[in-house]
């Protein structure tokens, strides 16, 4: 009576297995950045061209960069582990594009003296970036682990720059509103742009593990 009770009811274990398939939610966190991704991308850019706001549209070409690299990790986990280290490598080659257009957006700005005109739709795309971008990141992380893929955890890292550059973008945005401060964006997208292609030389350089799913 206690086997055939066994044979009918499903484990706990076999239930967490499936809620926390952690292939199957690496999969749905990086639809989720694609389309969020595409979503801010397209507003940063229009809301920037109307504001005359380099930073915005730079901050724009970023999700556009975010979403390549989540479209990357995507295909590595509908290939397979075998297709780790060339995941790693289009990632960090993504980082070193996001880098040198961020430095090139920001010397330009300040070289031709560009200060955007305000923009608020700017300033709440930034702020609901900042809720956004540190619990995908996180999220990325946990799946990174269960399956320690350093492609992903190299992707979560490029989310992790895109909440800074969202917090650098508000600030930005927020000192110029408030006090015509055009020039603070750029200058912190100065101090980020070797952060940025640093974290492309690690991922660039890092070794697959041997045990990834």
């Amino acid at each position: 009576m206690n086997e055939e009770i066994n044979q009918n009811e499903p484990s706990a274990g076999s239930e967490v297995s499936v809620a926390f398939d952690p292939v199957r939610r690496g999969r749905r966190l990086e639809y989720l950045t694609i389309i969020w991704n595409s979503l801010e991308g397209v507003i940063a850019v229009g809301a920037g061209i109307l504001a005359g706001s380099i930073a915005l549209v730079g901050f724009g070409v970023d999700s556009v960069i975010e979403v390549s690299s989540g479209a990357i990790i995507l295909w590595r986990l509908v290939s397979g582990e075998h297709r780790e280290q060339i995941a790693l490598k289009l990632v960090g080659v993504s980082f070193w594009a996001l880098a040198v257009y961020v430095g090139f957006d920001a010397v330009k700005s300040l070289w031709f003296f560009e200060p955007p005109e305000a923009s608020y739709i700017g300033i709440g795309i930034a702020a609901l970036s900042l809720i956004v971008m540190p619990w995908l990141a996180r999220e990325k992380r946990k799946v990174a682990n269960k399956l320690n893929s350093r492609a992903m955890r190299a992707d979560s890292r490029q989310t992790d720059i895109c909440t800074y550059l969202s917090a650098i973008l508000l600030g930005g945005l927020g000192l110029n509103a408030l006090f015509g401060w055009w020039w603070a964006d750029p200058v912190a997208a100065l101090v980020m742009a070797p952060i940025i292609a640093k974290e492309g030389v690690e991922a660039w350089q890092g070794e697959t593990c041997d045990d990834c799913h």
